[in-house]
């Protein structure tokens, strides 16, 4: 004896199922934009951090030089 299927309870299934691929992949898609930015700011924090410590590096060999290049009396 052939068995009857009910096709909308087949179709609501595979659409739930599509559904939560759906929102799975949304969640997924959102999730790695968050890790992306995070991981881009903490980068640009890091590199922030290194230009301040170079910017101060080379001001304060120019304040040394300086001073070095005063301390020198010109010959007369």
């Amino acid at each position: 004896m052939p068995r009857h299927y009910d096709d909308s309870q087949q179709h609501s299934t595979f659409s739930a199922k599509t559904r939560r691929q759906q929102e799975d992949q949304r969640r997924m898609t959102f999730r790695r934009a968050i890790e992306t930015y995070s991981e881009e700011r903490r980068l640009n924090q890091e590199l922030c951090d290194y230009l301040d410590a170079a910017s101060a590096n080379f001001w304060q060999n120019a304040r040394a030089s300086e001073g070095a290049h005063r301390s020198v009396r010109p010959s007369q």
